[in-house]
This record gives structure tokens, sequence and C-alpha cells, in this order.
């Protein structure tokens, strides 16, 4: 199986990059990205070979976030993202499923039996957080830079980082990283655990990851990956209950005046004047 701008590499001994490749974008997750990294994460589920998978990015950056000149039509339109629905109750219905959706492309990482090693460089922006913070482990390239932009676009974010991002660097940073919306570099992230090590260039930080998931994948798969769903257990209800709630309260508010001024502040490329409607 194939995708546009997905690459499976096998990198041998057990290990398997996932690549985001759409690099003239920065691997901002447009639409059918959202639908192919489930797809592809399952297929390398489905593997016995693969024990350990690394999460990394084509380009100049690791992810962008999510794509909003391709999102900006429904976001600003007061419709689901998929399009559906004749009436605003079937709207929000729609948008309701539509954010589960886009929530599974990252639970998919974390509920796959194979161990995730995220590899970042670049820019790691809005949905790349929501994406790192459901792998197992992160690594980062001395140029990274990791922010929770939603908060500056004025959306609550939706698909995983506020249920996940206070377990791994505790509430009082995410709590700063998340209402700031500002950026950190890799050594802050380092600093707050977000990430365990910095490598001086991508090229390291790719060696690195890779050596990494090799000394994993050369343990018991039943042993890695069981130690994975133990650790993932006792939150496990509670981010599903977190995750549905914020899916019903996007779906109910996420269409505001506030977005539609930060959609258009994004295209004209100016700061976006915010009134609180």
């Amino acid at each position: 199986m194939s995708w546009d701008h997905l690459e499976i590499e096998n990198a041998g001994d057990g290990v398997a990059v996932l690549w985001l490749n759409r690099p003239d974008k920065l691997n901002a997750l447009h639409r059918p990205l959202w639908d192919d990294i489930p797809a592809a994460v399952a297929t390398l589920d489905a593997d016995p070979a693969t024990r350990v998978i690394v999460l990394a990015g084509r380009g100049k950056a690791f992810c962008a976030g999510i794509d909003l000149v391709d999102h900006a039509p429904a976001l600003a339109g007061g419709g689901s993202i998929s399009g559906r629905g004749d009436s605003p109750v079937a709207r929000r219905r729609a948008l309701y499923e539509d954010i589960q959706r886009y929530q599974r492309t990252a639970s998919c990482l974390a509920e796959t039996d194979k161990p995730v090693i995220a590899a970042v460089h670049g820019a790691c922006l809005g949905a790349g957080m929501d994406l790192i913070t459901a792998c197992d482990l992160r690594l980062a390239s001395a140029g990274a830079t990791f922010s929770v932009r939603e908060t500056r676009i004025a959306m609550v974010a939706d698909v995983g980082v506020l249920q996940r991002l206070p377990r791994i660097v505790g509430e009082g940073v995410a709590r700063d990283l998340v209402l700031t919306g500002r950026d950190i570099d890799a050594a802050r992230a380092l600093a707050t655990g977000l990430v365990t090590e910095v490598l001086a260039d991508p090229e390291a930080l790719f060696a690195a990851a890779r050596q990494l998931a090799t000394v994993i994948a050369a343990h018991s798969p039943l042993a890695t990956q069981g130690a994975k769903h133990v650790m993932n257990a006792a939150n496990r209800a509670a981010t599903r209950e977190s995750l549905d709630y914020v899916a019903l309260w996007n779906s109910a508010f996420l269409h505001s005046a506030d977005l539609e001024e930060a959609v258009r502040a994004f295209v004209e490329r100016r700061k976006p004047r915010f009134t609180g409607n």
C-alpha cells in the first residue's frame, strides 16, 4: 500500500521509519494526511517484522501543524471539515464526527502495539504536537521549535495535546504552553521533559532515533509491547473521556467570529484582532 504524502522506510533490525512526506508544505497536515496516517500505522502494526516505529518528517520541518489553507473554507464557513450536513444540527454532528476522526490520527500512535519514537527537527507546531505527545519517546535536533498554536488561532486544541502534554511535562508547564501559545526551543523542550535528548542536527537526530529504536527492537516484543500497554492503561479511559468532551465542546463552540478573524488574518498575513465573540 502507498500514500501520496507518507513514506515507510524499512531501516532494518525491526525498525520502520514513517516519514511525513509533504516537504513543500513543511509537512502540514491537509485532509488526506489525517486519514492516511492511521492507515499507515495500521499497516506497520500488522507487520510482525516491525518492532519499533520512528516518526519523522522530510524536508525542513517535522510538521507545521494543520494545513490552514486546506481547512480554511470549512473553518471559516461554519460547516464541518468534511462538508457534510445540510442543517445547523447536522453540520455540528458532522463536525463532532470529523474531530473524532482527527483524534484517531494522533491516538493511533499511542494505541499501536509498537513503541513509537518521534524524531523532531525544525517546526513542530499545533497538530505536530498532537502527534508527538501520542508517541512513546521524543528526540529533537538543536534547531527544533515546539508550540501549541491552537490558542493563537482562536481554537481549543482538540486532537490530544491537552490530554497528553500535562502527563509528559507536568500541569504547570503544559498550561503555560497551551495558554500562551509560545514557541519553545529544543533546549527548553529538553529541560521540561518534552524530549529526552537533543542532537546537533537533523542527520544526527535521525541516526540517534534509529539507534534507539534498534536497542528497543532487540528486546522481546512481548516485553516492550506489554510494557507500553500497561503504562498506557492507567490513563486510557480518562484520555478517551476527555477527547470526547473536547470534541463535543468544539462541535458546539468552534465556529466563532474570532476563528473567522484568525483564518482571515492568516490568509492576509497580519495579526488577528480578537473580540471574544
